[in-house]
C-alpha cells in the first residue's frame, strides 16, 4: 500500500471513528457550542451598539476600520498564549481571545451598514417627524441588515474555527480530539476536522436563513439575493 492509498484508509476510517466516538463528539461539540455561542453573544454585545451609534452620527470610520485591522492581524494561538500569562488558563482566557476576534469584523460591518444608508432616505424620514431613535431602528437598521448578518457570519465562523486552539488553554471543545493524536489516532484527528468544519458550515447558514427571517417582507429578497447584495457591499467596504 503506497501513500496515497494509505492517507484514503485513515480519511475513510475517520468516519469509522465518528461512528465508534459518537457520544465523544457529541460531548466535545456541546462545550465547543457553548464557548463559541457565549463569545458570540458579548462581541455582538460590545460591536453592534457601538457600530450602530457611530454608522448613524456618519463618524468614528477610522476607529471601526482600524479595529478591524487589528483585528484581522491578531493571531488566535499567539493571542490566547498572551492571555494564559495575563488571566491564566481555562473558559475565561479563550473567551476574552475570542472575542477580540469576533468583535472586529461585526464593529466594522455594522458601521459600515448603516452609514452607507442613502441620506436621501434618512432625510425623508425626518421631514416625516421621525426622532432620531425611531430613523435608527425603522429606516436605517432594516436596510443595513445584510451588511450586518454578512459580518455576524464571519465572526461566527472565525469563532467556531478558533474555538479549537480552547484546548491548548484548557477550554476543551472538539480541539481536545483534534490536537491529541496519540489518544486518538490520526483518525480521530481527521474526523475532529471535518466535524469543526460541518459545524462552520452549519452556523454560517444558520445566520442566513435568520437574516432572511428578519428582513422586514418588504425589503426581503430570496435567500440568494440577499446573500448576493451583502457581498456586494461587503466587497466595497
Amino acid at each position: 500500500m503506497d501513500e496515497s492509498e494509505g492517507m484514503i484508509v485513515v480519511f475513510l476510517d475517520s468516519f469509522v471513528f465518528m461512528g465508534s466516538h459518537f457520544g465523544l463528539l457529541l460531548e466535545k461539540t456541546g462545550s465547543h457550542l457553548w464557548l463559541s455561542f457565549v463569545a458570540m453573544v458579548v462581541s455582538m454585545l460590545i460591536a453592534i451598539p457601538i457600530g450602530l451609534w457611530l454608522g448613524h452620527i456618519h463618524k468614528g470610520e477610522f476607529l471601526a476600520v482600524s479595529v478591524s485591522n487589528i483585528g484581522r492581524a491578531l493571531p488566535s494561538l499567539a493571542l490566547i498564549a498572551i492571555l494564559i500569562g495575563i488571566v491564566g488558563i481555562g473558559f475565561s482566557n479563550v473567551l476574552i481571545a475570542l472575542v477580540l476576534l469576533a468583535a472586529p469584523p461585526i464593529l466594522t460591518n455594522t458601521f459600515v451598514a448603516v452609514n452607507s444608508v442613502d441620506r436621501d432616505i434618512t432625510r425623508a424620514g425626518r421631514g416625516m417627524g421621525l426622532h432620531p431613535l425611531q430613523i435608527l431602528t425603522r429606516v436605517e437598521l432594516p436596510l443595513a441588515l445584510p451588511i450586518i448578518f454578512s459580518g455576524l457570519r464571519t465572526a461566527a465562523v472565525l469563532v467556531v474555527s478558533s474555538a479549537t486552539l480552547a484546548t491548548v488553554a484548557g477550554g476543551g471543545g472538539l480541539g481536545d480530539i483534534i490536537l491529541n493524536q496519540v489518544a486518538y489516532g490520526l483518525e480521530g484527528v481527521i474526523a475532529g476536522a471535518l466535524w469543526v468544519a460541518a459545524l462552520a458550515i452549519l452556523t454560517d447558514q444558520f445566520f442566513a436563513v435568520l437574516l432572511h427571517l428578519l428582513t422586514p417582507k418588504a425589503l426581503r429578497g430570496s435567500k440568494r439575493e440577499d446573500e448576493e447584495r451583502a457581498r456586494v457591499n461587503v466587497a466595497e467596504v
